[in-house]
């Protein structure tokens, strides 16, 4: 049966869409998505996201197979491409530019602005050890400025969970970080059970952070939505950033807000595109 697909970018981190609403069954086993996601030999992407039906009252479910099958809870760049590829599935039929989505991490709601971009409001940070989950701390303490070793090196992190895991530290230059070779070791550190996110963050200034990311499961990345999420709950809890802030990825900028009023994070980017196709 050929499935029909589109690829959207995110600032570059890059997804198949397939609709899937017929099934709550993603139409696609991990293994193919792997193949599917090949540069040289398939599609090429970050990931394959399906859109299913909804769940517990959302309108649509997310599901998502990393390229190297793993599934994660979330996708910051992935949900605002789902909500641009769910706005084009429903054409003139379409009655409202807010969706919500259910996830693994529960229920997010992206909307479409005037201007193209999509806001999506990403919820309430966690902060204890034990919801990212790390050994690093406690189960019921956070993790904020902790030494950690890596690499032969000692790492001050602070780590947020935003429905998946990150692990935050702060260098003077991100240009001069080793991505290939640094990321994989905090990715499959003995004190984060189930791997990590890691996010490098510099400071340019407190409303203006520069970011470099190694994914779990995708490894490096020209952006990741959760994780421009996760830098700035660290930026504010570590006090080197405001609670809204642009956070430069590879890939183009992103606008995050940790609301004082709700606290919950509000995530501001764009959702791109490329073209369509059938497997």
């Amino acid at each position: 049966m050929a499935i029909e697909f589109t690829k959207y970018h995110g600032l570059g981190n890059d997804f198949i869409l397939i609709d899937n609403r017929w099934s709550s069954a993603p139409a696609l086993t991990p293994e193919q998505a792997i193949k599917l996601c090949d540069r040289h030999f398939g599609i090429g992407a970050d990931g394959v996201i399906f859109a299913l039906p909804g769940e517990n009252g959302a309108d649509y479910t997310m599901r998502i197979f990393n390229c190297d099958g793993s599934e994660p809870e979330m996708c910051g760049n992935g949900i605002r491409c789902l909500a641009g590829f769910l706005a084009d599935l429903e054409g003139e039929s379409r009655n409202q530019d807010r969706y919500r989505i259910h996830t693994l991490a529960g229920v997010i709601t992206p909307q479409l602005m005037s201007d193209g971009q999509v806001k999506v409001d990403m919820g309430l940070p966690r902060l204890l050890a034990l919801e990212i989950p790390t050994t690093l701390a406690p189960a019921e303490e956070k993790v904020i400025n902790q030494p950690l070793e890596v690499a032969e090196q000692i790492w001050n992190v602070t780590c947020v969970s935003m429905g998946n895991p990150h692990c935050i530290t702060f260098v003077k230059d991100v240009a001069a970080i080793s991505l290939e070779i640094i990321g994989p070791q905090f990715e499959h550190h003995p004190v984060f059970p189930q791997r990590i996110n890691t996010e490098f963050i510099q400071v340019v200034r407190r409303d203006y952070l520069k970011m470099r990311v190694w994914e779990r499961g995708a490894g490096s990345t020209l952006a990741c939505g959760t994780g421009a999420c996760a830098a700035l709950v660290a930026g504010v809890l570590t006090d080197k950033c405001d609670r809204t802030a642009t956070v430069e990825l590879p890939g183009g900028p992103l606008q995050i807000e940790w609301s004082q009023i709700d606290q919950r994070i509000y995530m501001t980017g764009s959702a791109e595109r490329v073209f369509t196709g059938k497997i």
